[in-house]
């Protein structure tokens, strides 16, 4: 499903990703863990191309990433993105912030005036209905609680028609209690929509409890792949202080 492939990426003098190489199984739940400064942020932005690779190759159903700015484009149409800062425009309304993912589906022209159709209004709304939002929709987004914008968060990608969708420290600026509705929302949303679900955490008792696999990162290295079903939380924890490659 996703394939990277001896990957490296430096910003300056500082190499984030360190020849690279893992793939991640379609409708596989997926968290990348791992601690600050692991590369974690880095790696799902070379997912989507949001941060383009040095060296190596990244591909999502045998679609390589491109360089070119228009396959770039129809490449990222399938991968939605959740930030940890939500990234909404506050100002605007629940349900413009929504259609700004549908933006990758509108020309030009149509983007520079916001125009959207019928049916995107429809989705759009749809999608905020599923995350509880949609009473809300005409509520200017900074007026949310943070729960609430991550929600919107979460309708903006889906409207996407994402086969993966990469959260990235989805809950790190919330509660314990709404980081649980969260992270339940996004799993029970994958598996309705069958679509291929990856997170960066922080939390090695929450990637246990929300995926199938987990890939621990420490210095621009994968230094251990685990299947959550097959290993102990110490083992996991052993990603913030181990250094050598371990396959369970």
């Amino acid at each position: 499903m996703i394939y990277i492939d001896k990957v490296n990426k430096s910003f300056g003098n500082d190499l984030v990703l360190q020849s690279m190489s893992c793939h991640i199984e379609r409708y596989t739940p997926t968290v990348i863990l791992g601690p600050s400064g692991a590369g974690k942020s880095t790696l799902l932005r070379c997912i989507n191309g949001l941060v383009s690779v040095d060296s190596g190759q990244v591909a999502v159903d045998n679609v390589t990433l491109s360089r070119d700015p228009k396959k770039l484009r129809e490449f990222r149409k399938s991968i939605g993105m959740i930030f940890q800062q939500f990234n909404l425009i506050k100002r605007i309304s629940v349900l413009e912030n929504v259609l700004c993912g549908r933006l990758a589906y509108t020309s030009l022209f149509q983007s520079l005036l916001t125009k959207f159709t019928n049916a995107d209004y429809e989705l759009a709304c749809q999608y905020l209905d599923k995350v509880g939002l949609y009473e809300k929709r005409f509520q200017k987004a900074g007026q949310l609680s943070g729960g609430q914008q991550q929600r919107v968060g979460i309708a903006r990608a889906l409207v996407q028609r994402p086969k993966v969708l990469l959260a990235d420290e989805p809950v790190a600026s919330l509660d314990p209690k709404t980081a649980l509705v969260i992270l339940d929302l996004l799993t029970k949303i994958s598996e309705e929509e069958k679509i291929s679900l990856v997170l960066t955490l922080h939390s090695v008792e929450l990637a246990m409890q929300y995926s199938k696999k987990i890939i621990g990162l420490t210095q621009g290295k994968i230094i251990a792949q685990y299947d959550t079903n097959k290993t102990s939380a110490d083992e996991i924890c052993s990603v913030y202080d181990h250094e050598e490659v371990v396959n369970l």
